[in-house]
């Protein structure tokens, strides 16, 4: 679109920062309070954000008209840019001398962020107002946190459910039991039915995540997997043997037509 050459644009917002805060599994379920140092700009004092040195007196950019912007034209395209005269200020004249023109000058900034329980692995937090400083007093960028969580020994996350997977003997399979887990919050009893077979799943409810928009916890997900025993004695071999007479089942019966 056109420009009526008004001086509207003289400010600007300051650009966004990005950085990466590894954390826990735990921590990531638990949610924490951590401090970090930053590296930004904050507006120049001297020169009010402009880059302009204020006792050489500011004069409206003639390029611009004051507006900051430039219009170019690619083909049948039309779009604009910071003006190059005065770098989208607005102004022009000496640069200031304790910002060199820039309207910025680099700090560092220890400041205190809270990460929200159940966020996940890529999650991006803002942070309002933690960027660099704007230009011409405009208000300062955002600063955006990409959260990496570190994979745990024993649960997987899978969206808000806690998954993991827990062995159990021959014996407490066919006969059932009970037996504890762990689970995020301290170790929790799970039933194990007779005949439960090596891979099937059990929920465990509300045991999951947190949900991050106040919805409900996840659920923890438990595969059992069967563990067979070594035989090392004659004695458990007959028990083998006698059980497979008492008990003829053929688990492959279903295979016969297959091709």
């Amino acid at each position: 679109g056109g420009s009526s050459g008004a001086r509207h644009t003289s400010q600007s917002k300051g650009s966004d920062l990005e950085h990466h805060l590894n954390i826990s599994f735990m921590e990531s379920l638990k949610g924490l309070s951590t401090r970090m140092v930053l590296n930004r700009t904050q507006t120049c004092v001297a020169c009010g954000g402009s880059g302009v040195d204020r006792s050489s007196g500011q004069q409206v950019c003639q390029r611009c008209q004051g507006s900051g912007q430039e219009a170019k034209a690619h083909g049948f395209m039309r779009f604009s840019s910071s003006c190059r005269a005065c770098g989208g200020t607005g102004y022009v004249g000496n640069r200031c001398a304790s910002c060199g023109g820039r309207g910025g000058l680099p700090i560092k900034e220890t400041i205190t962020v809270r990460i929200p329980a159940g966020v996940a692995n890529g999650f991006r937090m803002r942070v309002a107002g933690k960027g660099n400083a704007g230009r011409n007093g405009g208000p300062p960028g955002d600063l955006y946190l990409i959260i990496s969580v570190r994979p745990h020994e024993f649960f997987r996350r899978e969206g808000n459910d806690i998954a993991c997977t827990v062995p159990i003997t021959v014996t407490e399979a066919a006969l059932g039991t009970k037996i504890e887990v762990p689970s995020i919050g301290g170790k929790t009893l799970l039933r194990i039915p007779p005949g439960t077979q090596s891979g099937q799943k059990f929920r465990l409810r509300g045991k999951g995540a947190p949900s991050l928009h106040g919805g409900q916890q996840g659920n923890q997900i438990v595969e059992v997997r069967v563990i067979i025993p070594k035989v090392a004695d004659e004695r458990s071999k007959e028990i083998l043997k006698e059980l497979a007479r008492l008990n003829p089942e053929n688990p492959r019966s279903n295979l016969v037509n297959v091709q």
